[in-house]
């Protein structure tokens, strides 16, 4: 990696957990269910885009950092270590399986591959965090949506991203 490389990568991925961060945030939604109230926030999207587009080690960190922070800052404190985990995985995988796959259909299999890490990552952290086992069921539905939901604003969006990244010259996955 040379010196241009290097930069492009540090302000692209800064960028990245910075709109993480954001959309987790500010686009969210408040749940009346589930035992800590659950969370439907938007904070998915820049995430899948960018480990989309500028592969895994940027989506690990845009995602672990950038939702990390969130449950930091935001007094889900407690969440923030499985956070950093479990999303940082999910951007990973995502990231990886778009630096092998440019097929369209690899995007969305990545992206299931992600909403699978999400229900099992945040029900192990859901059932360690209340000790029980039973009640973090009630989070899958939330998961899902806010996974769903991204996904479709992903997959709409992906292409033309892709596209104009490439006009401007910024080095992808």
């Amino acid at each position: 990696m040379n010196q241009k490389e290097k930069i492009q990568f540090l302000a692209i991925t800064g960028m990245s957990i910075a709109l993480t961060y954001v959309f987790t945030a500010f686009v969210n939604v408040r749940l009346p269910i589930a035992a800590n109230g659950g969370l439907i926030h938007l904070g998915n999207v820049p995430l899948f885009l960018m480990a989309m587009l500028f592969g895994r080690k940027t989506g690990m960190l845009a995602g672990g950092i950038g939702m990390g922070l969130f449950d930091l800052l935001s007094g889900w404190t407690a969440w923030a270590p499985f956070t950093f985990v479990i999303v940082g995985i999910m951007g990973y995988v995502v990231g990886t399986v778009n630096e092998k796959h440019t097929e369209y259909a690899w995007k969305i299999v990545s992206l299931v591959l992600a909403l699978i890490i999400k229900i099992v990552g945040y029900y192990i952290a859901e059932g360690i965090i209340y000790g029980n086992w039973i009640a973090p069921a009630a989070s899958i539905p939330g998961n899902v949506v806010q996974i769903a939901v991204a996904a479709v604003v992903v997959l709409i969006v992906v292409r033309p991203m892709e596209i104009a990244v490439k006009r401007v010259g910024v080095q992808t996955a």
